[in-house]
């Protein structure tokens, strides 16, 4: 059984979650996420898989 999970939906969902839990932080978390897809992006490591 194979597993394929992309980084991108994993860091949203984990923000999602955070968003939800801490309403305060979102102005960090929307920030931090919207870093870590545009480094991402920038890497070439869109298709990444763990």
């Amino acid at each position: 059984m194979n597993i394929h999970l992309g980084l991108a939906p994993l860091v949203s969902l984990i923000a999602g979650i955070l968003i939800l839990v801490m309403p305060r932080l979102l102005n960090y978390i929307v920030a931090l996420y919207l870093i870590v897809i545009g480094v991402i992006g920038l890497a070439g490591a869109g298709n990444f898989h763990f």
